[in-house]
């Protein structure tokens, strides 16, 4: 079972094309208007402030973090706040040399280019891009064998924003070259909820404050997930009451949902079962769990680890990942005192 094929309610992973549309509707589009996230916001607006009174390109920015946290909407902001365009792609997207140097061709001065997983970065696409970098120059082969010369274009001084959900997989030349790097944290519960009251108000969804605490108790932390359980509740405040959301409705629609109280869904539930149950709270490799619960390791490590960390419920150790007390207790069974 891959999480990118299972229509799951509480993957960090943008769904389809119509999610997509969505939230570009309720995307912020300035620094004032983006909610959480008040380290990263506050530092961004002295680099932009600092970058426009020199009128100079803002430095590269590098954004990691787990998926769905708003790592494309802070470059959106970025590029809004330094008044300048922005082009979007992703490292998978860019697969030769000759489309990356087609992107940066194509930039005005003062652009954004915006490159999603960027530790997808083909070998020989990357090479080109640090001269791009660090000196707006590219060097382009031109000609096969003997006769084969380089020409050096200069470009227009960019900011490139790079966004990767592991920055470990970052080659060390490619992650110096950012002059700006944050992490992106996964959010807490009262920003949750303004943002769910937010979305609401731009989708006409009436929306009580204990349904929106409910909501943001529920999303695992990330903006993504919030905003989409919000849609499923108005499904069924629609169908099964006026129209407008309250606690009692959100409650049973988020049980029909089987989204627990900590936000936990069925295959999180699975997952803890097993180290629980089947390896009796032992430390357990990534791979060995991944094979035992018929997931990808990267899945197991990028979408589920993160919140199960954060809330407590899983442990790293050097042999492996062990339950926590608090996922014994949430799971119902008794916690081994040994």
């Amino acid at each position: 079972m891959n999480f990118e094929d299972e229509d799951r309610l509480i993957s960090p992973v943008l769904e389809d094309v119509q999610e997509e549309r969505m939230e570009n509707t309720l995307r912020p589009k300035t620094l004032e208007e983006y909610i959480g996230q008040d380290k990263v916001k506050e530092n961004m607006k002295i680099y932009i402030e600092a970058a426009k009174k020199r009128g100079e390109p803002l430095d590269h920015v590098l954004l990691y973090g787990p998926p769905g946290l708003g790592k494309t909407t802070l470059a959106g902001i970025i590029s809004n706040e330094m008044n300048s365009n922005i082009k979007i792609t992703s490292g998978p997207a860019i697969t030769k040399p000759g489309d990356l140097a087609a992107l940066l061709t194509n930039l005005s001065e003062f652009d954004v280019l915006f490159i999603d997983e960027i530790h997808r970065l083909n070998k020989s696409v990357e090479e080109i891009l640090y001269p791009a970098l660090e000196d707006y120059t590219l060097d382009i082969m031109i000609g096969k064998g003997p006769s084969a010369r380089s020409i050096r274009l200069d470009l227009p001084k960019f900011t490139l924003i790079g966004a990767t959900t592991k920055a470990g997989s970052l080659t060390t030349p490619l992650r110096d070259r950012f002059g700006i790097v944050h992490r992106l944290e996964l959010y807490n519960e009262k920003d949750l909820a303004t943002i769910i009251k937010r979305s609401a108000k731009i989708l006409e969804i009436t929306i009580d404050e204990a349904s929106s605490t409910e909501i943001a108790r529920r999303s695992r932390g990330t903006p993504r997930i919030a905003n989409r359980l919000l849609k499923r509740v108005r499904d069924y405040a629609s169908v099964l009451g006026d129209g407008n959301i309250d606690l009692k409705i959100t409650k049973i629609a988020l049980n029909h949902l089987e989204i627990d109280e900590m936000g936990l869904d069925e295959i999180d539930r699975k997952l803890l079962e097993t180290m629980i149950m089947k390896y009796k709270g032992k430390p357990v490799g990534l791979e060995t769990l991944a094979t035992t619960i018929g997931e990808e390791v990267d899945t197991i490590e990028d979408v589920y680890e993160p919140y199960l960390i954060q809330i407590g419920f899983i442990g790293r150790t050097p042999r492996g990942r062990i339950p926590l007390e608090a996922a014994y207790k949430h799971m119902g069974f008794a916690y081994p005192e040994d």
